[in-house]
């Protein structure tokens, strides 16, 4: 079967954690390890994606081979496999655009942004040349004309895309519809993690609406030290993010809560975290005769492994539906994988449909095997 060929806008602490994973995967027996929640998908393995194409601004990583730039600073992710084998592919400049917000000039080098004073490649033609099937944006939060100027490369280039990040693509009535016009695949926008913060939260408010509890108030504290929670110290870069996250919640509530009874965001930098994130959540019901009840809970996670175990069904299933001729938003799989889909779901269903889609897109066996 051929590679998913994907390209990578980037090359952060996440599409490290994810190009680890294709090597880490290769000569494991899928179906005894940990970390898949789809072994396969369409006949596609996690080590039969290859990195292809790869963009970023950094000026310790464009230029460079990405099994070595993945691994440059400010990358501070968790090495779980420390030999990545050549790709052959260079890091080329992306566009700066809103990429790097301007307080990470008063940060370490080691632990923020130094774009690199270079021209920027056409995106397009570099999606063209190498073939490209899937674009995958890592762009950092907030970088909103960044994640738009990659979603259209991706649609002149007539390639997928898998929207990673809290700028609203998949989501947007203009973008779908263009993406539909294409005949293109899109999955966004957001991507949820394997399990974390979002998805405990979810599951909690979910289990007290079907047990019959009424939830009053909750919030969602999060603490981290990677280059994402830096980024976010600049709250005007967090609008997307805030409103992702929060309609994550909300939607898994029969009764929506007023703006004063929910937070669920970002708290702080914490540089000494690195890649893990700690997240403090609490929520307040009333049970049986109106009696108040509460419950807290502490997660902690590395934050890009985690991601990475849902980004790699994501981009199978987006190469499923370019094979199947589908474009536009895939709903199913976008309302399993991504915190802002174009339609929320509760997590059980999403799940069936997403079983349903990977059944459809699955290589049929020849008839004689059929047969037996």
């Amino acid at each position: 079967m051929n590679k998913i060929r994907i390209a990578i806008a980037g090359l952060g602490n996440c599409a490290s954690s994810l190009i680890q994973g294709i090597t880490y995967y290769q000569s494991r027996d899928l179906d005894a390890v940990a970390g898949l929640m789809h072994p396969e998908i369409a006949g596609y393995k996690p080590s039969d994606l290859k990195v292809v194409a790869a963009f970023d601004v950094d000026v310790r990583k464009v230029g460079r081979p990405v099994e070595e730039a993945m691994f440059a600073p400010p990358n501070c992710t968790t090495i779980f496999q420390a030999e990545i084998p050549p790709t052959g592919v260079i890091v080329q400049m992306g566009p700066v655009l809103d990429g790097v917000a301007d307080h990470m000039a008063n940060y370490p080098d080691r632990q923020a942004f130094r774009a690199a004073d270079l021209p920027a490649v056409d995106v397009t033609a570099v999606l063209k040349e190498r073939r490209v099937d899937v674009v995958v944006c890592y762009m950092p939060v907030g970088s909103e004309k960044a994640v738009r100027h990659y979603a259209q490369a991706a649609l002149d280039a007539g390639c997928g895309f898998v929207n990673c990040v809290p700028v609203f693509i998949a989501s947007d009535p203009v973008f779908a519809a263009k993406f539909t016009a294409r005949g293109l695949p899109i999955v966004g926008d957001d991507i949820k993690s394997q399990f974390g913060a979002t998805i405990m939260h979810r599951s909690l408010v979910r289990l007290m609406g079907d047990r019959g509890v009424q939830v009053k108030r909750t919030y969602q504290l999060n603490t981290g030290g990677n280059t994402d929670f830096l980024n976010m110290l600049e709250r005007t870069r967090l609008e997307s993010k805030k409103i992702s996250k929060t309609e994550s919640v909300q939607s898994q509530m029969d009764v929506r809560l007023d703006d004063d009874n929910i937070h669920v965001g970002p708290s702080d930098f914490v540089p000494w975290q690195k890649d893990n994130k700690l997240c403090f959540l609490r929520v307040e019901w009333e049970g049986f005769g109106g009696v108040p009840m509460n419950v807290e809970a502490r997660l902690s996670v590395e934050d890009s492994p985690n991601s990475a175990g849902v980004a790699v069904d994501a981009i199978r299933c987006c190469k499923a539906a370019l094979e199947r001729g589908i474009g536009g938003p895939l709903h199913a799989v976008s309302s399993y994988t991504m915190k802002h889909p174009p339609i929320q779901m509760r997590d059980n269903e999403a799940r069936d449909m997403l079983d349903a889609f990977i059944a459809e897109s699955a290589p049929k066996a020849p008839m004689a095997q059929q047969a037996i």
